[in-house]
């Protein structure tokens, strides 16, 4: 039996002690507890009272003779605790000592006072166990040092280290204040099905299911574009949802087959306006979450305070690929440098594809002042109006900050007649394989018939962006709980 496995069984039989002094190890408890936050924030209001009662989880423990010091944690702070035999009840003393682990949950009723070294402190009378803790926790100071096991028991890493709690509690804020934001612009937020009969909205493998009383088989979404384009044609102006979309892809730094999106579309407006609303929407944002107008890139501050950036697709292209005028290569050359650049195209026959795979591996991590990529090739862009000034490239853009794609946007094509013919071309590539295209959609083609506004889209990725907020490079460190495998 392993040191863990003995540790496991001795804290079984103190939930059993517990059970033979007819005391329930896991109570129904519904009073009303003073949280810890509350306890230090109003310190001098409750020192006034005779009594408190409070409620957390044991994550430190010092014995001194017939005394102890214990400090307890309930998610909104720490609080010290003192007990000593002659102030607690009747065996309340020996009860703690004999059967309390740090890791229980455990309530509290005492007084207020501060101690000789001015820490602020509650003077116990009397304690309930509200949870036993089974397991011991990861030792404070080396927590969990299995990466993989971090991701897999992330709710221990988060337990144990504070710069984890407080890079997902900016999570929450960001997304909190891109809906505030959104709210106040006027936006309405929608929820659209997560279950499609036909993937769209994006370039994309999609993972297939089976219902079995429809006995029809189904998609998780890979966007929510087609859906949130309909309600354009229903006369919704505005229109946003947050998200998640699933894709059927490979998982690296900056892919999860499960992620967050913010999608947005609105009326009467295309990519150009679009891009000065982004400038406008993550300067707030990033104001209200941080106070500032600069973010962390490893060593490098990335600035929101100016006008963002623009690059042509083949600007990019030629200054961090090599690849002189994308416009003019040839095919074959084209496959020759990304083999060159070690990427895998096999099976990829569009040119704007390829490019692409060159553009995401090689140009896009050397951009990192905020950007926008501009003139992406129709060939990639089926949902995109085609910029009428410029020949076979798509009135879209990519929004680029630390080395990430951060948004993608263009100016949303509603002519139906054009529609259809890319949805064909996308269905020949289908039969000749390739598994990322947008498949035909009859259904939306026949809500465009009705009419679409002129109307400009964008998705921002909230997981890359809370990667450029907390500064990290692995897009798993800002999962809750990323996609795995499954242990044997």
């Amino acid at each position: 039996m392993s040191s863990l496995d003995e540790i496991r069984e001795f804290r079984l039989k103190k939930r059993e002690m517990l059970i033979q002094k007819g005391i329930e190890p896991y109570p129904r408890d519904g009073e009303a507890f003073i949280s810890l936050s509350d306890l230090r924030d109003s310190f001098s209001k409750y020192s006034k009272s005779k009594r408190v009662k409070t409620a957390g989880r044991i994550i430190a423990f010092r014995e001194h003779g017939k005394s102890f010091f214990a400090d307890i944690f309930d998610g909104t702070g720490k609080f010290q605790i003192f007990g000593k035999l002659d102030e607690m009840k009747e065996g309340e003393f020996t009860r703690f000592m004999d059967t309390t682990d740090i890791g229980d949950f455990i309530a509290v009723e005492g007084s207020m006072f501060v101690t000789q070294k001015k820490e602020k402190s509650i003077l116990i009378t009397s304690w309930t166990m509200l949870a036993k803790s089974i397991r011991s926790l990861p030792e404070k100071w080396h927590g969990l040092q299995d990466v993989e096991e971090r991701f897999r028991k992330r709710y221990l890493d988060i337990l144990m280290n504070d710069d984890i709690r407080t890079r997902f509690l900016m999570r929450s804020k960001i997304i909190s204040s891109l809906r505030g934001i959104l709210d106040k612009e006027g936006f309405i937020e929608v929820e659209t099905p997560l279950l499609h009969s036909i993937p769209g909205g994006a370039l994309a493998r999609p993972f297939a299911t089976h219902h079995e009383a429809l006995d029809h088989d189904f998609y998780l979404r890979i966007a929510p574009e087609l859906y949130l384009k309909r309600l354009l044609v229903g006369g919704i102006p505005k229109v946003y949802e947050l998200g998640r979309n699933f894709r059927n892809e490979g998982i690296d730094m900056t892919h999860n087959p499960e992620f967050t999106m913010l999608e947005l579309y609105e009326a009467f407006k295309n990519a150009s306006h679009h891009r000065a609303f982004l400038e406008k929407l993550l300067g707030g944002l990033i104001r209200q979450v941080t106070g500032g107008s600069v973010l962390t890139c490893g060593e490098e501050k990335i600035l929101f305070s100016k006008k963002f950036t623009e690059m042509g697709f083949s600007e990019a292209l030629k200054r961090y690929a090599l690849i002189a005028d994308f416009n003019s290569v040839s095919q074959s050359d084209l496959v020759l440098r990304a083999r060159q650049l070690g990427i895998d195209i096999a099976g990829v026959k569009e040119r704007g594809k390829i490019a692409d795979e060159i553009f995401k591996k090689v140009c896009r991590p050397k951009i990192i002042q905020p950007t926008f990529v501009i003139d992406i090739p129709q060939d990639i862009s089926p949902l995109a109006k085609a910029n009428p000034e410029k020949e076979n490239v798509a009135d879209r853009y990519l929004l680029i900050a630390g080395g990430l794609e951060i948004a993608n946007g263009f100016s949303e094509l509603n002519d139906p007649v054009e529609q259809e013919k890319r949805f064909h071309a996308q269905e020949e590539a289908h039969k000749a394989g390739d598994s990322e295209v947008t498949r035909m959609d009859e259904e939306f083609l026949e809500a465009l018939e009705y009419g679409m506004p002129p109307a400009a889209g964008l998705g921002i990725g909230i997981d890359r962006l809370v990667m450029l907020f907390t500064n990290q490079r692995n897009i798993r460190e800002v999962v809750l709980f990323p996609t795995l495998r499954p242990k044997d």
